[in-house]
């Protein structure tokens, strides 16, 4: 690979696709906003004039709290080309990680969105020394507008200084901090060097396929798994559309009908669970057809030479008769590629999604590592359901005698910014990163994750509980949204329980029970019933010492904004434990 910093990709991105009209898009006043690449780059060069302007200087940090647009590229982009570093920040974050943050950092310049985030910066403003300009893309604010960082720079064109910064920019320099915290503890500031993320581009180009030409983005891009993806984009010329909102995701992918996104597990199932509830409330022979082709999907293998001939007439009968509708309806009728990641996905998810052409590959990593470590390919054994793929290129993988997944190479970070001794304790001597993920290597050098070592708890007999694997299990259910298992030194095994309201409001439909107020519903016999036999069925699948002994129904709705869920939509488990103690303790306690 010949492009050495990020910015790069521009001038290899106008040199290999110039005629590229639609490079970024997103929704206006319900109308798609689009940049060709050459408005791109020109935007990108004069956000940089204004950051000179500014006085922003080689290593400075600038950081950005936006939701994914094309404001935001532009802005990564000319942030790296001055020689400053990047920070992305979740909107969703508290105030107090927004303090953090920004003084760790020791940011001097953000740009924001939205009035909630304007709020908070607001609150801490007197607290962050270093902070001397806010722009932001929210109209009417008291801030200066984008659109003015714009104009600064169109006014102040400076060709030559920015030749001579871009230049000074080394491969092996801190491009981002990305700041992430997890399931649980401070903030971290991981370093990212433009060669840890350009080695990544370097060794996933090739995954989609080459008629794959445009790509739908709703994770957040401050998240270091969609922001690498989009680089990926940019490097292979693709059109990136960004979704207005997650209520809009589907009318949206029927009007572009994109041939790739990223995922998380989670809305892959829900679609999964969406479909076949739709085929259950179908009536007489088109009812049994539609069953027979989701259980045919289910069964699917994706090494073809694990299906029969048998098999494969049957499904493309069930394709004709079935899977091309459900493709049309979520608007994924050219789908040549989804990449799950973030979490574990079930098997059973991946073969359906695979079996009606909307292949899903898998892949496995974290912040720390660039971010991937493993992932799906094409080929012999490059894919399969169960397994996050085989090592990238160029990164090496082991597994301890812990059974603790360990990986070493190009996508390792710099190391934790301000934190020398925090970069110790998970980078060994030998230079092996320390994951934290429990997992296994197969004979075809596939990865598979099984939990994660912290997670880990014994109960009160000796026996060692892997809560991962059971909360992978009940979260196939459509009843339930969210589960978070306990029983650390304790005699069983007990969860608490976010049904999955959506869901049930139709199920109460069916069955002719007035819905009201998630509160009121988790106390109705019917549905507890419904739910208890659901939770007797998935424990079947469970070892006796696995089982869920007890468990509590949660009206709430754990959310990113209520500091419940990750911004990949990951509970947060330790959380939870204190939100929820007292109920977590009476599960254990008390006596039915």
């Amino acid at each position: 690979m010949k492009e050495k910093r990020i910015f790069d990709l521009l001038t290899r991105y106008v040199q290999t696709y110039p005629e590229q009209k639609v490079a970024l898009a997103k929704k206006h006043n319900g109308n798609w906003k689009t940049y060709s690449i050459n408005e791109y780059v020109e935007r990108v060069n004069l956000l940089s004039y204004a950051l000179i302007k500014l006085g922003i200087e080689k290593n400075d940090k600038v950081a950005i709290i936006c939701s994914n647009c094309p404001e935001w590229n532009m802005l990564d982009m000319a942030i790296m080309q001055v020689g400053a570093i990047t920070v992305p920040i979740y909107p969703t974050v508290s105030n107090s990680d927004y303090k953090y943050i920004i003084n760790n950092s020791e940011a001097k310049l953000i740009v924001i969105e939205g009035n909630s985030v304007i709020n908070k910066l607001n609150s801490v403003l007197d607290e962050v020394p270093s902070l001397k300009i806010i722009y932001t893309l929210t109209e009417e604010s008291t801030y200066p507008h984008f659109r003015e960082l714009l104009q600064l720079g169109k006014e102040n064109p400076a060709q030559e200084v920015l030749q001579a910064r871009k230049d000074a920019v080394r491969s092996d320099e801190c491009a981002t901090i990305i700041y992430t915290s997890g399931t649980t503890g401070t903030p971290k500031g991981v370093m990212l060097s433009h060669s840890n993320i350009l080695n990544q581009i370097d060794n996933l180009y090739h995954t989609p396929s080459r008629d794959s030409k445009r790509a739908y983005s709703f994770l957040p891009i401050c998240h270091s798994y969609e922001r690498t993806l989009v680089f990926l984009y940019q490097y292979l010329g693709m059109s990136v559309y960004y979704a207005e909102s997650l209520a809009t995701i589907q009318t949206e992918m029927k009007e572009i009908q994109p041939t790739m996104m990223t995922c998380v597990p989670r809305l892959l199932e829900k679609i999964y669970l969406k479909v076949k509830q739709t085929g259950k409330s179908q009536k007489g022979i088109a009812k049994h057809i539609f069953l027979w082709a989701v259980n045919l999907a289910e069964q699917y293998k994706i090494e073809d030479s694990d299906r029969s001939r048998w098999y494969n007439f049957k499904l493309r009968i069930a394709d004709n008769l079935v899977f091309k509708k459900i493709r049309k309806n979520l608007g994924a009728e050219h789908f040549d590629i989804i990449v799950s990641g973030a979490a574990s996905i079930q098997p059973t998810i991946v073969a359906f999604f695979s079996a009606i052409k909307m292949p899903v590959f898998e892949g496995y990593g974290m912040t720390e590592c660039s971010p991937v470590i493993a992932v799906s390919c094409r080929g012999p054994h490059g894919r399969e359901a169960g397994v996050v793929g085989l090592p990238l290129p160029g990164v090496e993988i082991r597994v301890t005698e812990q059974n603790e997944i360990i990986c070493r190479g190009h996508n390792v970070m710099m190391g934790y910014y301000k934190d020398p001794e925090l970069t110790a304790s998970v980078i060994d001597s030998d230079g092996w990163f320390h994951t934290g993920d429990l997992g296994e290597i197969n004979q075809y050098n596939q990865v598979r994750i099984t939990g994660r070592l912290k997670n880990l708890f014994k109960t009160s007999l000796g026996k060692y509980i892997n809560p991962d694997l059971i909360e992978g299990l009940f979260s196939e259910s459509g009843f339930i949204e969210n589960i978070v298992v306990f029983g650390e030194n304790q005699k069983y095994v007990a969860a608490l329980i976010v049904p999955d309201f959506s869901f049930l409001k139709t199920w109460c439909q069916k069955h002719e029970i007035p819905f009201t107020k998630p509160e009121e519903m988790i106390k109705v016999k019917a549905i507890k019933d419904r739910i208890a036999a659901e939770i007797k069925k998935l424990n079947t699948s469970l070892g006796d010492t696995e089982k869920v002994k007890r468990y509590e129904l949660i009206a709430d709705e754990w959310t990113t904004a209520d500091g419940s869920l990750t911004p990949t939509l990951k509970v947060k488990r330790d959380v939870i434990k204190i939100r929820y103690k007292e109920l977590i303790d009476r599960m254990f306690y008390e006596t039915k």
